[in-house]
């Protein structure tokens, strides 16, 4: 059976999964990519080195994040949402959303050193004194999930 998944069905998936896809595109490049991320029920939050995606959503804002779980192939839940691209410069916001995805990633890390990578500093609750790593969020403005079930 093939459905419509709830506005709280959407916003429960979206606080569950670790793991969602960023959709952006300018100067006729289109890029998808995996990040993690938390969500509070209004913005995704997520961190990023400089790089394309970060060139991308500079120059057009606008994006796509997604998000699915899959059991297999008729059991599977899936999130598309649209929203604009915000970069977070304020250092305290800046500590404050990189505590939120320490807290939802840390638990899936394994081993007893395990550290998030790219652009965490030695200290995973510590953003840096050197801004490079990147933290912004996704302003929401859409959202819609669909879902099939055996």
């Amino acid at each position: 059976m093939l459905g419509t998944l709830s506005e709280t069905q959407i916003d429960d998936l979206l606080n569950d999964l670790p793991i969602g896809r960023i959709g952006c595109h300018a100067d006729g490049v289109t890029y998808i990519v995996p990040v993690n991320y938390a969500y509070d029920g209004v913005n995704i939050y997520t961190h990023s080195a400089e790089g394309m995606k970060i060139d991308i959503m500079r120059k057009n804002p606008e994006v796509c994040f997604q998000a699915d779980a899959i059991t297999n192939l008729t059991n599977w839940e899936s999130v598309i949402a649209w929203g604009r691209f915000e970069e977070i410069t304020d250092m305290i916001e800046k500590q404050d959303v990189m505590q939120k995805i320490i807290n939802k990633v840390m638990p899936l890390m394994r081993g007893e050193d395990a550290q998030p990578s790219h652009g965490f500093t030695g200290d995973a609750s510590n953003v840096g004194d050197t801004i490079e790593l990147i933290l912004y969020k996704i302003v929401l403005s859409k959202k819609t999930g669909r879902f099939e079930k055996e």
